[in-house]
C-alpha cells in the first residue's frame, strides 16, 4: 500500500486530506501496527479508504492479508450486551408504552391518509360540477349564436374565403451546413505527462469508460477544482461537460482499461498503455478557435 501511494506521488499529508484519516493511523496501516487504531472496526474501514485513494482493490488486500488484518466480530459483542442490558433497565410501564408506539403511529398515518383522500374527493366533485355548469352555458351560447342572422352571414363569408385560390407558398431557406471542425493537437510530452490543445469546437464534452478492469481516475481543472476523484469500475462510463473550462488535467491510474472520447470522437492516449500504465493528460481548450 505504501508503494502504491508513492507511485501516485502522494505524501502521508496528501493522503490525510484525501481520506480524512489522521496521519498516525495511516502510518499504523503501512507498518501493520493496528494497536494505534481506535478499534478493530476502524482498521478495516481505514484500510478500505486507503486502498480506494491509491487505486488498489480493498477486497484483494483483505483476502491477501486476512491472517494479519483483525476482524470486527469481537467488537460487536459488547454493543449487543449493552443493548440487552439497556432493554432490561427500562421500566415495565415505559416498555409497554414503547411497544404500543408503532401501532399509534400507524393509526395516525392511516387517519391522515383517509382525511387527505376525502378532501381531495370533495374538491374534485366541486370542480367537476363547476366544469359541467360552464360547459352547459357555453353550449347554450353557441346554439344561440348559430341560429342568429349574423352567424349566417359569417358562414357565407367563410365559404367565400375558402373558395379563393391559395397563394403559392415560399420555399423554406435551407440552412448552411456547420463548418465546425474539431482539432486535437499534441503540444508536448514528458515522462508520463502529455499536453494537448483542443480547438475548432464550441463545446468540450469528455467521456471516459473502463473496460476489462477497474481504474483510478482523477479529473481537475486548471485551478485545482475536482470533477472526479474515485475508482471507475469495469463497464462504467462517466461523462463531463467541460465547456466552461480552459484547462483540464486527467490523471489515469490504469491506462490499459481506459477508453476516452471528446465530443463523441475517440481519442488515443498519448503513451502505449503497456509502457505507461499511469498517464497524465492535460487538455488546453480554446473554444471555437482553430489550431494555429
Amino acid at each position: 500500500m505504501k508503494t502504491a501511494r508513492e507511485e501516485k506521488n502522494l505524501t502521508l499529508d496528501d493522503l490525510q486530506k484525501l481520506t480524512k484519516i489522521q496521519k498516525r493511523y495511516l502510518v499504523g496501516i503501512e507498518e501493520g501496527n493496528y494497536d494505534l487504531m481506535p478499534g478493530k472496526f476502524y482498521v478495516r474501514a481505514f484500510i478500505k479508504q486507503y486502498c480506494e485513494a491509491v487505486g488498489l482493490s480493498p477486497d484483494e488486500i483483505f483476502e491477501q492479508y486476512k491472517s494479519e488484518i483483525p476482524t470486527t466480530q469481537t467488537d460487536d459483542l459488547p454493543q449487543q450486551l449493552s443493548r440487552v442490558r439497556t432493554r432490561k433497565e427500562i421500566p415495565e410501564k415505559a416498555s409497554k408504552a414503547l411497544d404500543a408506539l408503532p401501532i399509534i403511529l400507524i393509526v395516525v398515518v392511516v387517519i391522515a391518509i383517509a382525511s387527505t383522500v376525502w378532501i381531495f374527493a370533495q374538491s374534485k366533485a366541486t370542480d367537476d360540477a363547476a366544469d359541467s355548469k360552464a360547459s352547459q352555458t357555453e353550449e347554450s351560447e353557441i346554439e344561440e349564436a348559430t341560429d342568429s342572422p349574423l352567424a349566417e352571414e359569417e358562414k357565407e363569408k367563410e365559404s367565400a374565403e375558402t373558395e379563393e385560390p391559395a397563394t403559392p407558398q415560399e420555399k423554406p431557406v435551407e440552412e448552411e451546413p456547420s463548418t465546425e471542425e474539431q482539432t486535437y493537437t499534441e503540444v508536448q510530452k514528458s515522462g508520463r505527462n502529455a499536453t494537448y490543445e483542443l480547438s475548432g469546437v464550441e463545446e468540450f464534452k469528455l467521456q471516459i469508460s473502463a473496460k476489462d478492469a477497474d481504474t483510478w481516475l482523477d479529473i481537475k481543472n486548471g485551478k485545482g477544482g475536482v470533477f472526479y476523484n474515485a475508482s471507475l469500475k469495469n463497464g462504467e462510463t462517466k461523462e463531463f461537460d467541460l465547456t466552461q473550462e480552459s484547462e483540464v488535467r486527467i490523471n489515469i491510474g490504469f491506462s490499459p482499461a481506459v477508453q476516452m472520447k471528446i465530443n463523441g470522437q475517440d481519442v488515443q492516449l498519448p503513451f502505449n498503455p503497456s509502457e505507461r500504465v499511469r498517464q497524465v493528460v492535460t487538455i488546453q481548450y480554446n473554444k471555437g478557435e482553430s489550431a494555429q
